[in-house]
C-alpha cells in the first residue's frame, strides 16, 4: 500500500475569523444529520405512495430528496472548511438527527402530513443556527443557514398545499 493511502483524515485549525468552529461544526452536523435522515425518508415515500395523488407526490418528493441530496454535501463541505471532520457513521447520523422513521403502514395523507412536519423541524433546527452563526461571525454559515431554512420553509407549504387537494 502506498503511502498516500494511509492518510487518516483530521481536523485542522482555521484562522478566518469565526469562532468557535467545534460549535458551529456541531450545530452543522446536527443539520446533516436530519437532511441525511429526511433525504432517505422523502426517497422512500417517493418510491412507495400510490392513489389519486400519485404523480403529484412522486414528483414533489423527487425534486425534494434532490434537493436535500445536493445540501448533505454542502453542510458537510463547510463542516470540513470550519477545520472539523463531518460525520462519518450511520449511527451518529441517527443520534444527531431528530427526523423519524414512518410507520410502513402510512397513507398517503399521513407521508404528507409527516414530511411537511419534518421540513418546520429542521427550518427550527436552522433557525437556531443562523443564530449561532451571527454570534460566532460566521457570515458563511448563517447564509448557507438561511438558503436552507428557505428551502424548507417552502417545502413544508408546498406539502401542506398538495395536501389539500
Amino acid at each position: 500500500m502506498t503511502d498516500s493511502l494511509k492518510v487518516v483524515p483530521t481536523e485542522d485549525s482555521v484562522s478566518t475569523g469565526v469562532r468557535n468552529t467545534e460549535t458551529l461544526a456541531s450545530g452543522l452536523s446536527d443539520v446533516l444529520a436530519d437532511t441525511y435522515r429526511l433525504l432517505f425518508k422523502t426517497h422512500a415515500i417517493h418510491w412507495n405512495v400510490e392513489g389519486p395523488l400519485f404523480f403529484s407526490v412522486h414528483n414533489l418528493t423527487e425534486e425534494q430528496y434532490q434537493d436535500l441530496f445536493a445540501a448533505a454535501d454542502d453542510l458537510a463541505e463547510r463542516i470540513r472548511a470550519l477545520g472539523h471532520l463531518a460525520p462519518a457513521r450511520m449511527d451518529d447520523i441517527t443520534k444527531r438527527s431528530r427526523v423519524d422513521d414512518l410507520s410502513a403502514k402510512a397513507t398517503t395523507a399521513d407521508m404528507i402530513e409527516d414530511l411537511a412536519h419534518d421540513h418546520e423541524k429542521l427550518a427550527h433546527r436552522l433557525h437556531a443556527l443562523i443564530a449561532l452563526a451571527g454570534t460566532h461571525r460566521d457570515p458563511v454559515t448563517e447564509d448557507l443557514a438561511t438558503a436552507r431554512s428557505a428551502f424548507h420553509e417552502k417545502a413544508a407549504w408546498m406539502l401542506r398545499a398538495l395536501a389539500k387537494s
